[in-house]
């Protein structure tokens, strides 16, 4: 396939970017998205130009460093698809394709695709963690869960904060992030002891971030690549409010 790119191009965090073309050809239809531009990283290495600089790690739909918008869409046109399982495949011989950085006042552009995802990572430091000693294994059936629970609590724990939520709500807001790690623990046995002060904490520290606030308009729940629901956000809600009321 021969592919028309339009691709942010931006030196690094004080320069100004912009949208620059770019033609590939010899593209196949079995390459993942990330191939494709390993592809053209390779043509403009040949051509003495500076590569362009995109996320990756495990190329498998894991480590959720891989996002980007591409036409407007984070991870591009699929369904609970990350960046690095979209396959060219989904795409035309002589289609033109814009691909940009995820967008977001908490999301700074480092270069060109790359964006800087702390953020997340001090919302986390901020609660999204047990403090009890784990110790040795325990024995899977000393705490009873209910076959329901640990299904609502494991598809909380799939959100492989890739920032896909936030890239694509139009406040720019990591409500579903934020729920689906707050859900994750408060549902479990070990989690509920900090449910409250995990609650306040993280919330707090995602408004301190800079992310915006939900509206409900679930484009989140449209784009992330795990399919997190927007019942994360409720839960989020129903355990800043219960800690509200209830903290000494």
């Amino acid at each position: 396939m021969k592919l028309y790119l339009k691709i942010w191009r931006q030196f690094d965090a004080s320069s100004k970017g912009e949208m620059t073309d770019y033609e590939i050809d010899g593209v196949s239809e079995h390459m993942s998205f990330l191939e494709m531009l390993d592809l053209l990283n390779e043509n403009l290495i040949q051509q003495g130009e500076r590569v362009i600089e995109f996320d990756h790690d495990c190329r498998e739909g894991i480590c959720g460093q891989c996002g980007v918008m591409i036409n407007g869409r984070a991870h591009g046109p699929l369904r609970n698809t990350t960046t690095c399982q979209l396959h060219m495949r989904s795409f035309k011989d002589g289609d033109t394709i814009y691909i940009e950085p995820f967008r977001a006042k908490a999301f700074p552009v480092l270069r060109d695709l790359k964006i800087n995802r702390k953020a997340f990572d001090t919302i986390i430091a901020s609660g999204g963690f047990i403090g009890a000693s784990t110790g040795q294994a325990p024995e899977a059936n000393s705490i009873p869960i209910s076959y329901e629970t640990a299904e609502e609590a494991f598809d909380a724990a799939a959100c492989i904060g890739c920032g896909a939520c936030v890239a694509s709500c139009k406040n720019a807001s990591a409500a579903l992030f934020v729920g689906a790690k707050i859900t994750h623990l408060a549902l479990l046995p070990q989690g509920k002891v900090e449910a409250p002060k995990r609650a306040l904490n993280m919330v707090k520290q995602m408004d301190l971030q800079g992310f915006g606030n939900c509206s409900d308009t679930r484009a989140c729940e449209i784009e992330c690549p795990q399919g997190i629901s927007v019942l994360s956000i409720a839960k989020m809600n129903l355990e800043y409010m219960k800690a509200l009321t209830f903290r000494k």
